[in-house]
């Protein structure tokens, strides 16, 4: 009997090592758990990547105009329809597609003569204006005629061209790929920094967009909102992301 009472007591003191030794062992690995999800959360990593290209716009905006001042408003009216058929003739001799064209409706404004500097109610004449807008694809075509269009000034026209404005017509399709390189060259950074001090980068823990903006091919402005240039042919799109990486 007292060797049954002495196996019994063996048993459960074995047990109870073995309880133990396992709540040890739970112990240390629920700790280094708990510690890799505290540096997870705690240790990270926060670097700027950016990524720039440049482009060619492919799409072209330009507004010419032309304006007419005559004392006789039908003869004004007369006169700026006669120019409207001497410039949508060049533009079409030009090969300015005439499906290209939107032309405005005229402007008129009424002159009064002044009398020690000031108007008075006595109509001197009238200035009527009208406008072309010509938005294509075929950015070099419309860019030479813009700069070449003055020529109607010999045809006895008071003529205006405006500045032609360039755009990029695949700029969501740019963000995208700009947005990759410059998370990519975020990630570069960053393994650069933590292989200095004996560490290396885990998972992506957030990121957030930057500045993105497009700028004349030589210019070095940088602003905090962004911004679209309008007015070079040849531009620079320049992307950055804010991205911060765990680190193991």
């Amino acid at each position: 009997m007292e060797n049954g009472n002495s196996f019994k007591n063996s048993q459960i003191i074995i047990l109870g090592i073995c309880i133990a030794v396992a709540t040890i062992v739970a112990s240390i690995i629920l700790s280094q758990g708990a510690f890799r999800i505290m540096k997870f959360t705690k240790e990270t990593i926060n670097v700027t990547g950016s990524a720039q290209k440049e482009i060619r716009s492919d799409y072209i905006v330009w507004t010419c105009a032309f304006v007419r001042r005559e004392v006789d408003l039908k003869t004004a009216y007369k006169k700026l329809e006669e120019d409207l058929d001497k410039v949508r003739k060049y533009l079409v001799e030009k090969q300015v597609n005439e499906k290209e064209m939107i032309i405005s409706q005229i402007g008129t404004e009424t002159i009064y003569k002044k009398k020690d500097g000031k108007d008075t109610n006595d109509i001197e004449g009238y200035r009527l204006g009208q406008s072309i807008e010509i938005r294509s694809n075929d950015v070099d075509k419309v860019a030479t005629v813009s700069r070449e269009s003055t020529e109607l000034i010999n045809q006895n026209i008071t003529f205006f061209s405006a500045a032609p404005e360039y755009f990029y017509t695949k700029l969501d399709e740019l963000k995208v790929e700009m947005l990759a390189k410059a998370t990519e060259n975020a990630k570069k950074r960053a393994e650069s920094m933590a292989t200095s001090t004996g560490n290396r980068i885990g998972l992506m823990r957030s990121a957030k967009m930057g500045v993105f903006q497009i700028t004349p091919i030589t210019s070095t402005d940088v602003t905090d909102y962004g911004s679209n240039d309008t007015t070079a042919l040849d531009k620079k799109v320049m992307a950055v992301v804010n991205v911060s990486f765990a680190i193991e």
